[in-house]
């Protein structure tokens, strides 16, 4: 008698007839296998940028260079082809090398403080969290941090494109001999932050440049409301929690922080409102090709030597980029004048420009030079 046939019991299908074929695996062990991959990666790189930076003959030291990062961000972000934006390819990156210059050596960075200030902001945008940061409650703070030695770098607003110059940052710069290492220039989004409804709100706090940056919108939607000046706009988001009808001007960060409504976003009168905040310290950048200087000069006072100093920058073939005046202090209708251009004095045409400026000023200072900075939210 033939012996009958065994049936398959796969489900209809022969055995072996998924020979040859990879079993789909799940997207959660693939996501489990690229965290994996992820971290070892990241710890790879963060071992040979330290060994990088420990080689000869920069040593340690080199750590400290706040523009050593600079042209690794960028040529990283050429890199991404998404679906993640460059801003948040921007952030890990920042957060990276933040935490492989901690391996080294922790940096001290002093603001103008406090916490959740947007000095706070620019800080934390630039250096990342890798890096000990330390609030002070005056520009001029910081800057004497800096000139003591107390911190490696200082960050502090020097201008903004709606209000402009920063008027302490400027006289500091006159007073003691610290240089501008870095900019950082941060997108600033105002909002009016509190516990109550806009109908509710009877003061709002925040500091003069704030105020004045959202005066058009205070003045057609909150008519009647008191703006009251104050310091900081991290503190007027304290008090904003505790006085029933106040509302405060500040970031968005600092409302999260204080547990505060944002009871109206964006509220600043310019949508492309940049503060740019100097790095300072006592650091001199390398030429990277890419590079602004900053410069402090007096001129005697007389007749037409600002236009013989100004025609220096004409002939040289160098673009300015900003240009201010800031009283002498204990001089009558006398001015210092800082300005930027584009290039390094390594540069030969800036060399031979700062020699000519030179012997038409009486004080020349090179604050600093510097990679030039993209403006981030």
């Amino acid at each position: 008698m033939a012996r009958k046939k065994k049936q398959p019991t796969n489900g209809g299908r022969a055995a072996g007839a998924t020979k040859g074929r990879t079993a789909p695996v799940s997207l959660e062990r693939m996501l489990r296998q690229l965290d994996h991959s992820l971290v070892k990666l990241l710890n790879a790189r963060a071992k040979a940028a330290r060994q990088l930076a420990l080689r000869p003959p920069g040593g340690v030291a080199s750590q400290g260079d706040v523009g050593m990062d600079d042209g690794a961000l960028e040529r990283v972000l050429t890199f991404n082809k998404g679906p993640l934006e460059n801003q948040t390819i921007r952030a890990i990156f920042r957060e990276l090398f933040s935490g492989t210059r901690a391996l080294i050596k922790r940096l001290h960075v002093v603001f103008l403080g406090p916490a959740y200030s947007y000095s706070h902001l620019a800080a934390l945008e630039r250096f990342g969290s890798g890096v000990e940061l330390l609030p002070v409650g005056t520009i001029a703070a910081v800057f004497d941090a800096i000139n003591r030695g107390h911190a490696d770098f200082g960050v502090v607003p020097i201008e903004n494109s709606t209000d402009g110059r920063i008027a302490d940052t400027l006289e500091m710069f006159a007073r003691l001999p610290v240089r501008i290492c870095g900019e950082i220039q941060l997108q600033i989004h105002h909002h009016l932050l509190g516990k109550c409804e806009r109908s509710g709100v009877h003061e709002v706090y925040s500091k003069p440049q704030a105020l004045s940056q959202c005066r058009t919108w205070l003045a057609r939607h909150l008519p009647e409301a008191r703006t009251i000046e104050i310091a900081s706009t991290a503190t007027a988001a304290q008090l904003a929690t505790e006085k029933p009808g106040a509302a405060a001007i500040a970031s968005w960060q600092a409302g999260v922080h204080y547990g505060l409504n944002v009871i109206a976003r964006n509220i600043e009168d310019n949508q492309h409102n940049v503060t740019r905040f100097a790095i300072i310290g006592n650091q001199q950048h390398p030429r990277s090709g890419h590079d602004k200087t900053s410069l402090m000069f007096e001129i005697p006072h007389q007749p037409g030597s600002l236009a013989d100093a100004m025609v220096v920058f004409k002939h040289s073939k160098l673009n300015l980029t900003w240009i201010e005046s800031f009283p002498m202090a204990g001089t009558p209708n006398e001015y210092l004048f800082f300005v930027e251009f584009d290039g390094h004095p390594d540069d030969p045409g800036v060399r031979r420009a700062l020699k000519a400026l030179k012997r038409k000023t009486q004080r020349l200072e090179v604050l600093g030079c510097y990679p030039l900075a993209r403006a981030t939210e």
